[in-house]
């Protein structure tokens, strides 16, 4: 829960061009998880987009794999792939590899830090040639 800062992904349309993304989780009274991603668009730095979606737990052992809607009634699958031990960073994706990002509780990591997550989402089976940075 609380306030990730996106440093990697993979480029989506949903994301195209856009930095300074954030996703924020909170619980809802119903049990299900409010999503709330914002940032900004590349081309006007005063222009900021967000979306408000909903999860839904579906491994209630790990908390690891949810289903996750923007758009009412489809969901698509969001799996937590990787975590820090002190949960400061998180690696997500789903099945088909077709998406990825990559979050921190911090805006700014070292370069150490990012280096390691650069290493883990390679062992993960992810391409890096298809990694965007997400500057903040």
């Amino acid at each position: 829960m609380g306030r990730w800062y996106e440093q990697f992904r993979y480029e989506a349309s949903f994301e195209k061009d856009m930095d300074e993304v954030t996703a924020e989780y909170s619980l809802n009274e119903d049990g299900t998880v409010k999503v709330v991603n914002r940032g900004r668009v590349e081309d006007d730095p005063s222009a900021f987009r967000q979306s408000v979606g909903k999860a839904k737990v579906v491994d209630r052992a790990t908390n690891a794999e949810l289903k996750v809607s923007f758009f009412g009634l489809f969901y698509g699958d969001y799996r937590i792939l990787d975590h820090g031990d002190d949960y400061e960073w998180s690696i997500v994706g789903e099945p088909s590899g077709r998406y990825l990002w990559v979050l921190t509780r911090a805006a700014h990591s070292s370069p150490d830090m990012l280096d390691r997550l650069q290493a883990r989402v390679r062992a993960l089976g992810y391409d890096w040639a298809l990694v965007r940075v997400t500057r903040h």
